[in-house]
């Protein structure tokens, strides 16, 4: 996804996938965020743009299951971050055996309420 970080002029900022096992595991240093459909992970790493990536075991259940976490995840965080993310830090979903069944609204809801608690507990300002 290369088109990630080549935003348009006066679209939302870029942001870029997490992608290298080392970037994940450093993601574990960071804040922690505990929701019932997934945890979320921020680590503030000073680079210019945020970046995302997510974690689904095999917990949550099969193939297409997991599948279905992920892309629920990554909409949610494409929708969410450019606004209530953490500028210049790494932002990691664990998905949990419960995110299939909640209803979206409240998937949203929930991401929204994590960033909002990451932002808190980082000490970073809107």
């Amino acid at each position: 996804m290369a088109a990630d970080s080549a935003a348009a002029p006066g679209a939302a900022p870029a942001i870029d996938r997490i992608r290298k096992r080392r970037d994940f595991l450093a993601a574990n240093a960071g804040v922690r965020v505990p929701m019932p459909a997934f945890v979320l992970l921020v680590k503030p790493v000073g680079r210019p743009v945020a970046r995302v990536g997510f974690t689904v075991s095999k917990k949550v259940g099969n193939s297409v299951a997991r599948n279905r976490a992920r892309r629920r995840l990554r909409e949610a965080a494409r929708l969410l971050l450019p606004d209530a993310g953490i500028a210049g830090a790494d932002h990691v979903f664990i998905a949990r055996p419960r995110e299939a069944e909640l209803p979206w609204a409240q998937l949203l809801e929930q991401v929204s309420e994590a960033l909002a608690k990451a932002r808190r507990r980082s000490g970073t300002s809107a």
